[in-house]
């Protein structure tokens, strides 16, 4: 297990507990590097630095090697693997706040994931809810390794986007929930007085069962395979039957 080479990044930025509770248990399974944000990412998704040059710098946390880089997730894994050639493994979190749902369309940790199956390495996004108060790491970190020995005997590559509960009692595979949200916008002000506007959005409906929202839901560990490919391949057949 020594041989394989595993990095790790995440959202939350170079400092975030749940980035250290994840390479920690990653040591267990191969050679850990960690690359992650000098800076919280959160809620960046994909996005990619192409306007200006990015850098990379070593930051050692408890004696694992790490480096910080002044970009996005994606920006980390990209320089990540240029650095360190032949990474067998990405692992991504552990975020600090669900990543359920809808969440995944703009979710850093799993861009950073998503980045790595782009260039065709086996990925894993980890995140856990935050309500108040941070996540008990310790108590999450033997269910990490439960998901790593399961998915590490999975053919590969793959994409797999995992979310904890609390306090975990199982592993589920799951879709992920689709759900339609009111869009709300709430106007405040500055205190110069100046107006300024916070998005929130409440779902219209619960989670269906067997989804990655219903599972943790039922203290159930989730773990939803995702795909690179976003075709509609339903309405693309329907386009072929009307043309013919």
């Amino acid at each position: 297990m020594q041989n394989v080479k595993i990095l790790v990044s995440n959202d939350d930025g170079i400092y975030s507990p749940g980035l250290l509770a994840l390479a920690e248990v990653a040591t267990a399974y191969g050679l850990v590097r960690v690359v992650a944000p000098d800076v919280e990412q959160s809620a960046m998704g994909h996005a990619i630095t192409i306007s200006r040059p990015l850098h990379y710098r070593p930051t050692p946390i408890s004696g694992l090697e790490a480096y910080r880089v002044d970009g996005t997730p994606a920006d980390c894994v990209v320089l990540g693997t240029h650095h360190w050639e032949k990474v067998d493994l990405v692992l991504s979190g552990i975020n600090l706040g669900s990543n359920l749902g809808n969440e995944t369309w703009h979710s850093g940790t799993v861009a950073a994931a998503k980045q790595a199956a782009l260039l065709g390495i086996p990925a894993i996004a980890f995140s856990t809810p935050v309500n108040g108060k941070e996540p008990n790491f310790q108590a999450l970190k033997p269910w990490v390794g439960k998901v790593l020995e399961t998915l590490l005997r999975e053919p590969k590559p793959f994409l797999v986007n995992v979310n904890l509960p609390p306090k975990p009692k199982g592993l589920l595979w799951t879709r992920q929930s689709v759900r339609i949200y009111e869009g709300k916008i709430v106007p405040g002000a500055d205190p110069m007085g100046r107006p300024h506007f916070w998005f929130t959005a409440m779902p219209d409906h619960e989670p269906e069962e067997g989804t990655d929202r219903w599972a943790v839901n039922q203290g159930l560990v989730s773990l939803t395979p995702l795909r690179l490919d976003l075709t509609d391949e339903a309405r693309l057949q329907q386009a072929y039957q009307l043309v013919r």
